[in-house]
């Protein structure tokens, strides 16, 4: 419904309003969003926006306040996020093949999220331990309960919403592992994928997990070079964008690998800045700067010390700088495959 638009004596009463109130309740480095939001907030009620749009808003921010609060206490801990489906019995080869792999996870001293119902989801937990878990719930009419594993855990969240629990598996998340499953688990992954392709999630590494000699995900590959990539529908670099085995040590180390050098990415304006753990060796910017040349809008792939613009995130981290097109995350995922490989034998590569 069209409303008629503050006039400049209502905007400025409304923001002098909203000031007094965030400096009273919601002091801090971040209370200019905070107005944003309560200004937000004011103009939904002038559009006079229908109470099922209104009660919708209310519950995500509630779930996701709360998700994030959860969460916070161990943002330091890298985590990965694992779907399968929720049917696996526990005898199933798949099963334990998702128990080996949390399992070796947690040694690795990473925590896992499920979607904290049986089968896969179990599994998860069950090899990381509930210490090293998160569940993620969805509240459906049949089908999904919430497992005895992580049952009552702190580290539990429950969601009404598909999308807000699908921002915290995406989120939260510097790894993501499929194992073989039915709709939800193809949805979350082809998600996953579609998020990353299009630089809309960070960048991380995606792994599909097979039982030993198993050829769930074999086929899927199969049908998605065929349909997809022989149809023009993908590119042949998104096909980088993932690693199909049915090994767990070679899943575990498609993860670790991807973090040996490579610590993060954000942008600054226009660029891309890679942070990484360690200085790249002696020639391999200029290996970089002449193979990867096709990924960057316009200049090259510099070193570079921290931003200002960065605020003083990781300021002991060298790093590299690129324009970069914002269309070829297939090459890019090839270019930091390369950083973390630079100086590692042959033999000790995935």
């Amino acid at each position: 419904m069209s409303t008629t638009p503050l006039n400049d004596e209502e905007r400025a009463a409304r923001d002098k309003a909203i000031q007094t109130f965030v400096e009273s309740f919601a002091p801090g480095r971040d209370a200019d969003l905070y107005a944003n939001m309560l200004r937000t907030v004011c103009r939904m009620s002038r559009d006079e926006t229908s109470r099922a749009d209104v009660k919708l808003c209310d519950k995500a921010l509630a779930e996701l306040r709360y998700a994030f609060k959860t969460f916070a206490p161990y943002e330091q801990i890298p985590k990965v996020s694992i779907f399968g489906s929720s049917r696996t019995p526990e005898d199933h080869s798949e099963y334990l093949q998702a128990v080996k792999f949390a399992e070796r996870m947690r040694e690795e001293n990473w925590m896992v999220i499920t979607g904290a119902g049986d089968g896969i989801m179990k599994a998860g937990h069950g090899g990381a331990g509930p210490e090293a878990s998160f569940g993620v719930a969805i509240r459906l009419p049949f089908e999904q309960r919430t497992n005895d594993i992580i049952e009552g855990d702190k580290k539990l969240v429950n969601f009404k919403y598909f999308f807000t629990r699908k921002l915290m598996f995406t989120k939260e998340a510097k790894a993501v592992a499929l194992l073989p499953g039915g709709f939800g688990t193809q949805d979350e992954g082809f998600e996953v994928l579609t998020l990353v392709q299009t630089g809309k999630a960070s960048l991380v590494p995606i792994v599909l997990i097979d039982a030993p000699g198993g050829t769930y995900w074999q086929h899927w590959r199969t049908y998605v070079k065929a349909e997809l990539l022989h149809n023009d529908m993908i590119s042949a670099e998104d096909m980088n964008l993932i690693k199909v085995t049915d090994d767990v040590e070679e899943a575990v180390q498609e993860i670790l690998q991807f973090y040996r050098r490579y610590h993060s990415a954000r942008y600054v304006k226009d660029k891309l800045v890679i942070r990484m753990n360690t200085p790249l060796p002696d020639g391999a910017l200029a290996e970089i700067q002449k193979e990867f040349s096709d990924i960057v809008e316009k200049g090259t792939i510099e070193g570079a010390s921290p931003l200002p613009e960065e605020n003083g995130e990781f300021p002991e981290k060298p790093r590299l700088t690129l324009q970069f097109n914002r269309r070829s995350h297939g090459r890019l995922r090839q270019m930091i495959d390369y950083i973390n490989h630079v100086d590692m034998p042959a033999a000790a590569r995935t």
